[in-house]
């Protein structure tokens, strides 16, 4: 006998994106954070640490922070 599967976890919308020291945090309406999207501004650190500059960062949250919307928005 195989066991049930487990439940799917739901994370409410709104989800919201907001700035960090070095980074972005997508949370739901619940305050779950869902994605950390770091940044550095600095090119030489930038180039060594892979992370986006703090523009991209900004883009890249809000742009995930509108995936409820744009899935609900497809039914």
């Amino acid at each position: 006998m195989t066991a049930p599967p487990p439940p799917r976890r739901r994370f409410p919308p709104p989800w919201r994106a907001e700035e960090l020291d070095e980074s972005y945090v997508v949370r739901d309406a619940s305050g779950q954070a869902l994605a950390y999207i770091y940044f550095e501004d600095e090119p030489t650190r930038q180039s060594s640490t892979k992370r986006v500059s703090k523009d991209e960062a900004r883009r890249l949250a809000v742009n995930f922070a509108k995936l409820p919307e744009l899935l609900r928005a497809k039914d």
